[in-house]
């Protein structure tokens, strides 16, 4: 009489570690290399806690999402010759001891939603078309969750993977989060950036020589490459407007007389524009696809993700000296 039950206990059994493998705090705060290194295809613990120690030490994975890409292992090859250890892009056990020997900090922490974060006000919907967005006010977040996530330097998806229960739209309520804001970090002056097309980064350097920084970056295009050669900083400027000129001749955009675009985190040049001694509108500026820095293309400038060039911004000379090679 016990035979019919069997398949369905066994299909219970099957179900229960797939439910003990939920993203939680302490899984990636505990986290260990295994023999098998994380892969892109999936979230994965070590990762998170990789990706989150590399952003601390200033070697920009981009995105925090949980999946060991492109972007994580340029940033840990980087890191790497940082630390005198041959180069690579693969997360040995001698590189992950140098993380995690560097830094004891967790890499998830809990934090408490603010009034701030969810009072808005947020987009219904982003405009694809650059000529939908002159109109508005601001071109904010879309949402709390949207907000939330680029604070804590995360993609979307992680941000509710370690939170399922939450709609990220309460005041009081507390999420876990990347532990990636440093309070009263001591950052020396950025006097020069070293911008390679090739490995699409970008690497700041102080007055010494010494290095201070490194960033992935969408570096132009077939279509509109970014010029090579010397240049100086001309502007910072945080939450700029963005104007268009019809010269630019974007794909897309059809509008025959120029247009300005108000500022906001999802603006066309993100949260921050630096602009280059290059002319016709060359500069480094964030993005509203942080996704997508170091794997599509641009306008010809420099793209980073709203965190990187804001941290850029805040700590680079306006004397700088760009090397576009």
């Amino acid at each position: 009489m016990l035979r019919p039950w069997i398949p369905l206990l066994l299909l219970v059994a099957l179900a229960m570690p797939a439910r003990a493998a939920e993203l939680t705090a302490d899984a990636v705060n505990n986290a260990e290399l295994r023999k098998r290194p994380p892969a892109e295809e999936k979230m994965d613990p070590v990762a998170i806690r990789a990706q989150v120690l590399l952003d601390r030490a200033h070697v920009s994975p981009g995105e925090i999402d949980g999946r060991f890409g492109d972007n994580a292992r340029n940033a840990l090859a980087a890191f790497a010759r940082a630390k005198g250890q041959p180069s690579g892009s693969k997360l040995t056990p001698e590189l992950w001891d140098a993380l995690r020997q560097g830094d004891q900090a967790p890499a998830i922490v809990t934090y408490k939603i603010t009034r701030n974060d969810v009072k808005g006000p947020f987009l219904e919907k982003l405009p694809k078309r650059m000529e939908d967005m002159k109109d508005l006010p601001r071109i904010g977040y879309t949402s709390p969750r949207e907000a939330l996530a680029e604070k804590f330097h995360m993609s979307e998806a992680l941000l509710k993977a370690l939170n399922p229960k939450s709609s990220f739209d309460k005041e009081g309520e507390e999420i876990a989060v990347a532990n990636v804001i440093k309070p009263d970090e001591k950052v020396p002056e950025i006097t020069r950036l070293d911008i390679d097309k090739t490995t699409e980064t970008v690497q700041a350097f102080d007055k010494d020589g010494k290095p201070v920084a490194v960033f992935p970056a969408t570096v132009g295009s077939d279509d509109k490459p970014t010029p090579v050669g010397s240049f100086k900083v001309d502007s910072i400027d945080a939450n700029p407007n963005y104007r268009y000129n019809p010269d630019y001749k974007f794909k897309g955009v059809k509008a025959r007389k120029p247009f300005d675009i108000k500022p906001g985190p999802n603006n066309p040049v993100g949260s921050y524009w630096i602009g280059l001694s290059i002319g016709n509108g060359y500069g480094i500026h964030g993005t509203a696809e942080p996704s997508k820095v170091g794997k599509t293309e641009s306008h010809g400038c420099v793209r980073l993700t709203n965190w990187d060039v804001t941290f850029l911004g805040q700590h680079l000379s306006k004397k700088a000296v760009v090397e576009l090679r």
